[in-house]
């Protein structure tokens, strides 16, 4: 029962960010709202972490699943893609790289606003 009901709080999550998303006109996606809403629901404890613990680990366990279509649909558009090769592999490489940067540099400033806070105590 345990499952049923972490998992109906992830869905329930997800729909509301896709309503809210919806009434904010579609400047940000319905599934980021919706871990918004995830992350303020456990912040509050209306959500307690043991309520979705198994379903959110079995889910980021297999997230390669959720990347079967993204793949199907490259692999339709195969022939355009191909006509720009290049341009995509060069898109790819640099969002790559500027999320690497993005991504370390946020945790350097987390470790040094953690270490800012420890050093007061």
């Amino acid at each position: 029962m345990q499952i049923i009901t972490g998992f109906f709080i992830i869905l329930a999550h997800l729909v509301a960010g896709n309503l809210l998303s919806g009434l904010l006109g579609g400047s940000v996606p319905g599934s980021v709202l919706g871990m918004i809403l995830m992350f303020i629901s456990l912040l509050t404890g209306l959500v307690k972490d043991y309520q979705i613990r198994r379903v959110a680990t079995f889910l980021t366990d297999n997230m390669t699943i959720f990347f079967i279509p993204a793949f199907m649909g490259i692999m339709e558009l195969w022939g355009i893609i191909r006509m720009n090769l290049f341009a995509w592999i060069a898109v790819v490489v640099i969002s790559t790289i500027l999320v690497l940067l993005v991504a370390a540099c946020t945790q350097e400033g987390i470790e040094s606003f953690i270490s800012r806070i420890n050093r007061r105590k």
